[in-house]
């Protein structure tokens, strides 16, 4: 073999070990945790959502975590006012849905949010009654019938404030018997018989089942609520937080909230 020959031989070697280095470099890169491309996920994720999210998020969450073992979801439900002020007094969060964008703006306005929150969901309000409607409501101007014991939300969680903006829509002005701090409250008094009438979701009305008869109204039209999602700026595990909210704005997602009933954002 010629001196030549002998050098090409070696030169090509070279090249192609230098080559195999580079390529054996592009997967690390990749997988590396500060690309966050590929990545495993690991690690706790606390969400604090609205009341009314509570079987769909209790869902995507269990979802969640099957197709990313090594994670655990943290759920906390509350009304999103009450949300807001936990968080505001340093309570440990990473992703925030509220059942308004007024209680989300808050946050962004007191610069607690990491980035922008994103829409994600809508629903509005319904009557609801005991299975055999002892009070023969049909109608919204029925809740303020003398004598008829009707439970709504607070004014200032989500449901509340719909249904305020329902009260001067319809040009009803009601009388009810309790006030309560969440949507859930509220179906509670119904469910349990504590009251004759209460103004919740129609998502909340979906998920009870036969436990209580949905009365819609036209008027409910008038106070569509939009949900929306974002990160909490304190949250830890940023990186997570950002993958749960990518679970509940994508298809598997958007499937689990549309068959509960909410409407596209």
């Amino acid at each position: 073999m010629t001196i030549r020959r002998i050098a090409a031989l070696l030169a090509a070697g070279a090249l192609a070990a230098g080559l195999a280095g580079c390529t054996s470099a592009i997967p690390a890169a990749t997988n590396s945790a500060s690309s966050g491309e590929g990545a495993k996920l690991t690690g706790t994720v606390t969400v604090f959502a609205a009341a009314s999210l509570k079987a769909t998020f209790t869902k995507i969450a269990s979802e969640f975590e099957s197709a990313n073992p090594g994670t655990k979801v943290t759920l906390n439900f509350a009304g999103s006012s009450d949300l807001v002020t936990q968080i505001t007094q340093g309570a440990p969060a990473d992703v925030f849905a509220s059942a308004d964008t007024r209680n989300m703006d808050k946050l962004e306005d007191a610069n607690l949010i990491d980035g922008t929150a994103e829409n994600f969901a809508t629903n509005v309000l319904e009557i609801a009654v005991p299975p055999a409607n002892p009070a023969s409501i049909s109608s919204f101007a029925d809740l303020a019938k003398p004598g008829v014991k009707v439970v709504v939300c607070a004014p200032q969680v989500p449901c509340g404030s719909a249904t305020e903006t329902v009260e001067k829509a319809a040009g009803t002005t009601l009388s009810p018997v309790s006030e309560e701090s969440s949507v859930t409250d509220v179906l509670g008094k119904v469910t349990s018989g504590e009251a004759d009438a209460g103004l919740v979701y129609v998502t909340d009305i979906k998920t009870a089942g036969d436990k209580v008869e949905g009365i819609p109204f036209t008027e409910s039209n008038s106070a569509v609520n939009t949900y929306p999602i974002a990160t909490v700026g304190a949250s830890t595990n940023k990186d997570l937080a950002k993958a749960f909210m990518a679970a509940v704005t994508g298809s598997s997602g958007k499937k689990v909230l549309t068959d509960a009933g909410f409407g596209a954002p």
